[in-house]
C-alpha cells in the first residue's frame, strides 16, 4: 500500500495551491491558512494506492470507504487529472474500486480495505466481510457515476471504463428498479439493534415506513447515514436523474450499449415525473416548494440537512439553475426558522442535520450556501461565518455549536474540507472574472 506523503510542494496539486494562494492573498489573506490546510487534506490523509492498482480513500476518522464521501473528497482534484499523471492513476483506481464494491453490494453505503469484517457486523442485514456499513442510500448509488462523469469530462480519457464499470452501471440501473417499487419487490431490509437514536434503524422489521409507487426510487436512509422519515428522499432522487443523463452518455459513447442508454433514460423520466408530481407542497409562507421527503400517500416532510444531496444543492447537482423559481422558493424556506434544523448563534446561522446535537450548525450547509448563493454579499457572510467557526484548525468540522464554536463534532472531516476548497476555488475565478468585466 502506498499513499500521496509526499511534501506539499512535491504534489500535482502545489500548482494549484500557490496560484489560489496568490490570489486570496490580495481577495482575503485570511482564507489563506484555511484554504491551504483543506485543499490538500484528502489527498495527504485519506488517499490509498492499493497493490491491485485501485484507490481505497477512508473519510477521515472513520477508517472505511464511503461510496459518497470518497467521489466528494476528490472532486477538486479532477480539474488536474488532465495535466498530471499521478492524480489521474488515483481517480481511475478509485473508479475501479467503486464499481468492485457496487457489484460486491449496491446496498451498502461503507466497504472495508481488505474483506475483514470491520464494521457494523452486528446488524440484521445481509452483511458481507467487505462492507463496513449496509445503510441504503440512494445517493451511494450516485456519486460514483458524479465521479466518472467528472473524469470524463475532465480527461476524454477511457482507461477507467471496463467492463466491471459497464456491469456496475447496469446494477445501479437494476437496483433503481427495483426501489422503485420497496415495498412489493425488494428483499432489502436493515435493523440495528442498541441504536442511540432511532434514526439508525428502520422500523416495521427493517423495512421502513410504507410508499405508494411515484416513479421515484425509494431510500432507507439519508445522506446522513439517518434513517428516512419517508422512503422518497427528494434531494437524492433529483440526483438520481442527473446522473441517469450521465449513464446514458457514457453509455453511447463508450460502450456503445443503446439498451443501457435507453434504459437510463426511461428511469430518469419516471423518477422526474414523481418528483414533479408527488414532490411539492403549498407551503403557507413561501409558496410552492419542493419537500424533503415523502411517501406518495400525500405525507410530507418539510425540512433540509445539511448533508449533500440536499435541497439547498439542487443547482450545485446539475438539477436546476440557480435563479429557478421553485429552487429559490425552497432556497428560502431552507434558510429560515421554519426549517427544523436551522439554527442561529453569536458565530453562524445555517443548517444543521439531526445526526449531530441540536442546535449545531454544519460547516457542509454553510459552504453549499455560499456555492448556491448568487448574491455576493451571502457569498461574503457565509466566508465571515466559516472564518469564525473553525475553532482556531483551519480545517472544517461535521456540526458545531454557533454559540461556542469549539465545540464541535469530526476534527478529521475530509469531505468538508475538499467541499471547501471547491467553494474557494470558485469564488476566487468569479472574483476574477466580476473584475475583469467591471474593468
Amino acid at each position: 500500500m502506498a499513499s500521496f506523503d509526499r511534501a506539499i510542494d512535491a504534489l500535482p496539486l502545489s500548482e494549484t495551491l500557490a496560484t489560489v494562494e496568490h490570489k486570496l492573498a490580495s481577495l482575503d489573506p485570511r482564507l489563506v491558512p484555511l484554504f491551504c490546510a483543506c485543499y490538500p487534506n484528502t489527498l495527504t490523509t485519506t488517499v490509498q494506492s492499493l497493490a491491485d492498482g485501485t484507490t481505497f480513500v477512508i473519510t477521515g476518522d472513520i477508517p472505511a470507504m464511503w461510496l459518497r464521501d470518497s467521489s466528494v473528497q476528490v472532486r477538486p482534484y479532477c480539474a488536474l487529472a488532465a495535466e498530471h499523471s499521478d492524480i489521474r492513476q488515483m481517480l481511475v483506481g478509485l473508479i475501479r474500486r467503486q464499481a468492485f464494491y457496487l457489484l460486491i453490494d449496491p446496498y451498502a453505503n461503507a466497504f472495508n480495505r481488505e474483506p475483514n469484517g470491520n464494521g457494523h457486523h452486528a446488524d440484521r442485514t445481509r452483511m458481507s466481510p467487505w462492507v463496513w456499513e449496509r445503510k441504503f442510500e440512494l445517493d451511494s448509488l450516485c456519486y460514483p457515476v458524479q465521479l466518472c462523469w467528472d473524469y470524463w469530462t475532465a480527461t476524454g480519457d477511457r482507461a477507467p471504463f471496463d467492463a466491471t464499470v459497464h456491469q456496475a452501471f447496469k446494477v445501479i440501473i437494476e437496483t433503481l428498479r427495483t426501489e422503485q417499487h420497496h415495498d412489493t419487490r425488494s428483499n432489502y431490509t436493515f435493523e440495528r439493534e442498541d441504536v442511540l437514536l432511532p434514526s439508525d434503524t428502520l422500523p416495521f422489521g427493517g423495512k421502513g415506513t410504507r410508499t405508494n409507487f411515484t416513479g421515484m426510487v425509494w431510500s432507507g436512509f439519508r445522506p446522513s447515514d439517518d434513517a428516512c422519515k419517508f422512503g422518497y428522499h427528494l434531494p437524492s432522487n433529483m440526483f438520481a436523474t442527473v446522473i441517469l443523463d450521465h449513464i446514458a452518455e457514457l453509455a453511447e459513447l463508450i460502450y456503445q450499449d443503446g439498451t443501457l442508454a435507453a434504459d437510463a433514460r426511461q428511469l430518469k423520466a419516471e423518477i422526474g415525473f414523481g418528483i414533479q408530481t408527488y414532490g411539492i407542497v403549498d407551503h403557507p409562507r413561501f409558496g410552492k416548494i419542493y419537500a424533503y421527503e415523502t411517501d406518495g400517500f400525500g405525507n410530507y416532510n418539510l425540512m433540509d440537512d445539511a448533508n449533500v444531496p440536499n435541497l439547498l444543492s439542487m443547482p450545485y447537482l446539475g438539477y436546476c439553475a440557480p435563479d429557478d423559481p421553485l429552487y429559490l422558493q425552497t432556497r428560502a424556506f431552507v434558510l429560515s426558522e421554519d426549517n427544523p434544523t436551522y439554527h442561529c448563534g453569536r458565530y453562524a446561522r445555517g443548517i444543521g442535520s439531526p445526526h449531530t446535537p441540536g442546535g449545531y450548525v454544519w460547516h457542509l450547509g454553510l459552504i453549499m450556501q455560499g456555492m448556491t448563493a448568487t448574491d455576493k454579499a451571502e457569498q461574503r457572510e457565509v466566508l465571515e461565518m466559516i472564518l469564525a467557526t473553525t475553532a482556531g484548525t483551519n480545517l472544517m468540522h461535521e456540526g458545531f455549536d454557533p454559540d461556542a464554536p469549539e465545540r464541535y463534532t469530526r476534527p478529521w472531516f475530509a469531505w468538508a474540507n475538499s467541499l471547501f476548497s471547491e467553494f474557494v476555488i470558485r469564488w476566487v475565478e468569479q472574483q476574477e472574472s466580476s473584475n475583469e468585466s467591471s474593468g
